[in-house]
């Protein structure tokens, strides 16, 4: 059986009317630009793209986060940036390390989407040869807007019409949904092209395996607290059964494993920082995600609500996230739904 590309595989969508003649476009440009990322990531301390980036005055780069650039943040953002701003395809595009978003320049056409990336997930991995990604998420520009502001991405994850995210990792891998199942390609370094090599993944409605960072455990609420515990009682506690742990500290690797062979990955509120609902994005992590995960067959929450039904307030707003295998989700937010309930 001949091997399917990407391309091949948005063409044959787009004859099936699930995606128009322009986001195919636009996800080709964005796996592109992936392809980049991926040569930059792969030269490590041979492409001098290791380490902190420079901010003009001195010191480190912060981004509007609050947190140190590094190097390959940049150049990862910068790649993005470039490879979508003449296509035509967007109206303009929102990066977790920019303050504001930014529209297609004057000199190029605008078209009627809108895109959210995070250019580099995972940068504390960056400097030890771990895995990192970049997730991205397509939205509609919102009708007869011809200079979109930061409020026209304030949608809801239900109305995404792509989301996807690609693995930097022994092989790089783009994972994507249309809204018509999740589909894995891997790169062909020789063709220099992605391949179709899982379609329709599926999670496993049941699991043994959790993703969190126990590190944290003395800061999270309550019936974070209860359900872990039960967890981490194996076979002799409520649960009976023995659960494993695993933490990739980057999304992108701990969902990739959820989505190849189920389990839940958790970032609950913790009271480390107070006045933060959630440690991840809503728009450049949560969402795309919860997208993907929930086209597998998954389920996604922050804990309480769906991911997807939540309306966003603020470009860089932050959530908890439980996501994984649909039973386990369901359980771990039936522990915060029933704690709720009887505080109340």
């Amino acid at each position: 059986m001949p091997s399917i590309s990407l391309t091949r595989h948005l063409i044959e969508e787009q004859r099936s009317g699930h995606v128009t003649p322009d986001l195919r476009l636009l996800l080709e440009v964005v796996a592109r630009a992936c392809k980049r990322i991926s040569v930059a990531v792969g030269k490590g301390a041979l492409g001098d793209v290791l380490g902190e980036a420079a901010a003009a005055g001195g010191g480190d780069s912060i981004n509007v986060q609050g947190e140190a650039q590094k190097k390959l943040d940049v150049i990862s953002n910068e790649i993005l940036l470039e490879a979508n701003a003449w296509g035509g395809h967007l109206a303009a595009c929102a990066s977790e390390e920019m303050e504001h978003s930014q529209q297609i320049p004057d000199a190029f056409p605008r078209g009627n989407y809108l895109l959210v990336f995070d250019p580099l997930d995972g940068s504390s991995n960056i400097d030890i040869n771990a895995s990192v990604g970049t997730i991205f998420s397509v939205l509609r520009c919102p009708e007869g807007v011809t200079a979109a502001q930061d409020h026209d991405f304030l949608q809801a994850g239900s109305t995404q019409v792509a989301a996807g995210y690609c693995l930097y990792g022994p092989s790089t891998m783009l994972v994507l949904t249309i809204g018509h199942g999740t589909h894995a390609f891997t790169l062909d370094r020789e063709q220099g092209s992605f391949v179709l090599t899982t379609g329709h993944m599926r999670i496993p409605a049941q699991t043994r395996e959790f993703a969190i960072n126990m590190s944290n455990q003395r800061h999270w609420e309550a019936p974070t607290q209860a359900y872990v515990n039960d967890l981490l009682a194996g076979q002799d506690g409520p649960r009976a059964q023995d659960f494993n742990m695993r933490w990739v500290a980057a999304m992108v690797g701990d969902v990739h494993r959820i989505l190849t062979r189920g389990g839940i990955f958790i970032y609950p509120w913790d009271r480390k920082d107070p006045s933060k609902p959630g440690k991840l994005r809503l728009m450049y992590e949560a969402n795309p995600m919860a997208m993907l995960v929930e086209q597998a067959g998954g389920a996604a929450t922050n804990g309480r609500t769906r991911i997807l039904d939540i309306a966003p307030t603020s470009l860089h707003q932050r959530v908890p996230v439980f996501l994984g295998s649909k039973d386990e989700v369901e359980t771990a937010t039936r522990y915060h739904l029933q704690h709720d309930s009887a505080a109340a």
